[in-house]
């Protein structure tokens, strides 16, 4: 039975490149047939990546079958993963996010989550030796999923292992780093036709804090004034969006890649308070800017409190 690959729903970039760098390496290195699916559209930037590398779309996928073999990559978390997930015979995970639980396995698995910015990075290092073996297209996913979870290195989640392996891989590949992540993060941050419920859920985790239901959105850009124009429907959006994802409030964060800063969108009081006792600032305004906050993972969801 062919092994099904896939990351989180609103895939990004390392959701969508992992599922198809692991199914590769299962199926022409293990010998395991292995198919790399998604949970939705994969956002511009991945799409870029894409086409880039010459790579096929994954199938989109909306549900798993029991007992169907599945290996779970850059997420643990059952809320980002398909309603059925524990009914699946989940056969792997690989993760670089923090254990959430929730996951019931039919027996022992392997498990490899570690601390790094990117799940191809871990990847990397699985596959070792065998690298060798992997065409362009899967070295060039790899790049991408790295540059892109890095934001070209600024991220404080990045680490040395991370630098290392983009550096080795752009150099085997003859791909000059800045000019390629600028490449990507154009495809990027080109937003414009997607509707403002789209955007909100573009790259989005539900979170709860303090008994709220949160769907922490962030939306990475070298343009953030094309998204911040739009900042009176996009909040006049939250309201229906939280209603209709059973959630009590949408929180946007617009990371400005180079001048390294988040903008948040603050629609009422409830996310005012949470911005002022998350990130010790006085909001004054419908927006506030919070310098150096680039990583969800690590700057945005363990500060967030009300």
């Amino acid at each position: 039975m062919t092994i099904q690959v896939f990351g989180h729903k609103s895939p990004d970039t390392d959701s969508t490149g992992s599922p198809l760098i692991w199914a590769w390496y299962l199926t022409e290195v293990k010998g395991t047939p292995a198919e790399a699916k998604l949970l939705g559209e994969p956002n511009t930037e991945a799409a870029f990546m894409l086409t880039r590398w010459d790579l096929p779309k994954p199938q989109i996928i909306s549900g798993i079958e029991a007992g169907a073999p599945v290996v779970i990559v850059d997420t643990n978390n059952p809320a980002e993963l398909p309603a059925g997930i524990n009914d699946a015979d989940i056969i792997g995970i690989i993760d670089h996010h923090k254990l959430v639980g929730g996951l019931e396995t039919k027996g022992p698995i392997d498990i490899r989550i570690e601390p790094l910015a990117c799940t191809a990075t871990i990847m990397y290092k699985m596959i070792g030796k065998d690298m060798a073996r992997a065409p362009k297209a899967i070295k060039g996913a790899m790049l991408s999923c790295i540059l892109s979870d890095t934001l070209e290195f600024r991220s404080p989640t990045t680490t040395q292992e991370d630098k290392s392996i983009a550096w080795d891989l752009a150099q085997e590949l003859g791909v000059e780093i800045s000019a390629y992540a600028a490449e990507m993060f154009a495809a990027k941050s080109d937003v414009s036709a997607f509707s403002d419920a789209e955007l909100l859920r573009m790259d989005s985790k539900e979170y709860s804090v303090a008994g709220k239901e949160l769907r922490v959105s962030v939306l990475e850009t070298t343009s953030p004034k094309m998204i911040l124009d739009r900042k009176d429907s996009l909040m006049a959006a939250m309201e229906s969006v939280a209603q209709e994802d059973g959630a009590d409030q949408v929180l946007l964060f617009v990371v400005d890649i180079l001048n390294e800063e988040a903008t948040l969108l603050v629609p009422n009081d409830l996310v005012k308070a949470l911005a002022e006792a998350s990130f010790g600032v006085k909001v004054t305004g419908d927006t506030v800017v919070l310098p150096g906050v680039m990583s969800r993972k690590k700057q945005i969801i363990p500060v967030l409190t009300l």
